[in-house]
This record gives structure tokens, sequence and C-alpha cells, in this order.
């Protein structure tokens, strides 16, 4: 069934997008769909209900809803090591925050359900855990709420790393490397197995070209992230550095590892990976 014009696209307005969508952006590169920008866990929402069409999404919203999505092949967002963006920021060590109280993001569910499998089987502890809004405009009033530890994800996490505010920074994709010794994938992009294939396969290959182009162009997209987040460029291009863009049978690996995992502890039921044909 070919879905309403316009097609409609997500992204998340956070500069980890810039190297997929920076071509997009400049008109370089034509994607044939109206782009609608959200948190990942807004995102996550309306592509399930029918409100996108193809979007950028938490890992964990397609392993909870894999039987409604394809995913888009070789496109995501990932890291083998740090990805400096998704941090526990903490006033005492991580192994000793059992029964602490712990904020969380309310932008990622795929941070947050990567959290508790770490507190649970790496670092055996059992914190209390709150939800709160923690975006970049949100840090000054993280105070508000007494607490031990908080997660921070995106262009916050890379702002508060900076400010040196909190004793500890757990990074959440190097945590994972050190447990499992694999990639870690935050985010991937997919399409509503409703959305026609050809126009699913369309917006694939732009975003594959202008992802081919960002990854040429990191010096000039640093800049651009630098004058957005007021970062420095130097530590947005170590940013950009830091992050995958592909979905390699390695990612693969890591993303089927970590579904594996939530599925043994019933937070996601089992199920297999799905991708739209290659055009």
């Amino acid at each position: 069934m070919i879905p309403p014009h316009p097609v409609r696209l997500g992204r998340i307005p956070w500069i980890n997008t810039f190297p997929v969508y920076g071509a997009i952006d400049r008109g370089l590169v034509r994607v044939n769909a109206e782009i609608v920008s959200g948190t990942a866990s807004e995102l996550n929402d309306l592509l399930a209900a029918g409100e996108l069409d193809v979007s950028v999404v938490s890992a964990v919203e397609y392993a909870r809803n894999a039987a409604a999505y394809h995913l888009l092949p070789d496109l995501a967002i990932s890291c083998d090591g740090p990805v400096r963006s998704v941090k526990l920021f903490s006033r005492r060590p991580v192994t000793e925050l059992d029964e602490a109280t712990v904020l969380l993001t309310a932008s990622s569910r795929t941070s947050v359900l990567l959290l508790e499998l770490l507190c649970r089987h790496r670092w055996k502890v059992t914190p209390r855990f709150a939800t709160v809004r923690a975006e970049a405009v949100d840090l000054t009033s993280l105070g508000e709420f007494p607490h031990d530890a908080v997660l921070v994800i995106g262009d916050a996490a890379l702002l508060l790393a900076a400010s040196g505010r909190y004793a500890v920074e757990a990074d959440l994709g190097l945590e994972w490397k050190e447990w499992t010794g694999l990639p870690f994938v935050f985010a991937v992009w997919a399409a509503r197995r409703q959305t026609d294939a050809n126009v699913a396969q369309a917006i694939h290959q732009s975003l594959l070209e202008s992802r081919a182009w960002g990854l040429e162009h990191l010096d000039e997209l640093a800049e651009a992230a630098a004058k957005a987040t007021g970062l420095a460029p130097v530590v947005c291009r170590h940013y950009f550095d830091d992050l995958d863009y592909r979905l390699s049978y390695r990612h693969l690996a890591g993303l089927t590892d970590f579904f594996r995992r939530l599925a043994q502890d019933g937070l996601v039921p089992d199920g297999s990976l799905s991708f739209i044909s290659a055009a």
C-alpha cells in the first residue's frame, strides 16, 4: 500500500545525524520525503503510529515491533568502543550504585535498557530509577532532582561531559564493548511494512548517498556541529570519528546479542531481523 503523500522521513535533531543528513540538508542529495524531527523516543512513537513512513529509531523499538518494520540495510548509528554521547554521569563508582537514585533520560529507550542490563549483569547493582527530561536545555535543572547518577544522551551528554560536573562518567558504548567484545548499535533506520517498497528503497538510496558525502566532509560537519552546540570543533570531530554509520556483520552480531540479552530478561520478544529488498 502506497502511503499518503508526502512521504514522511524521521530524523533526530542532534549532531550525531549530521553525517547522514548533511548532504540532504544542503540540497546536494534529493530525498523525496518530508523530514520530521524528534527525539528517538518521539520518532519511535510516530513510526509505530503510522505518522512516519521511514525513520531512524532506537534499536530497541525495532526489537519490540519487528513484525511491523523492515530494516534499511547498512545504515545505523553505532560504535565499537566509546560513543561519547551516551553516558551515565555519577557521583560515585558505578559498582556502588546499589539502591542509589539514578535518573534516566526520557529521550532513548535503547540507552535505558542498555543501562539496565549493565547494572543487573555487569555491575551487579539495583538502583532506584526515575525518568526525567535530559535534553540540552534541561541540564541546569537536573540539580533540582536529588540523585546519585543520571543517564544523558546525545548533544546534552557531550555538553554535560564538557562541564565536568560529575566525578564519574561511564560511557555505555565502551562498557558494552568491554563486556561483550562487540560493537553496539544505538539506532537503526526502519520502514513500516506497509510503506511501498520502491518508496522505501528510494529513501534508503538517498540516505546512503548523503552519508557518503558526509563521511567525506567530516571537518565541515564538525564546524557546523560546533556552531549548533557551542562545543569546540575538535570535540565534534572526535565524536564523529568514534561513531559508525554502517550496519555490517559485526554490528549485526552486536545488535543480535543485545536483543538476545533483552529477550532473556523478558524485556523484548524474540524475533529475527528483516530487511527491505535491494533496489
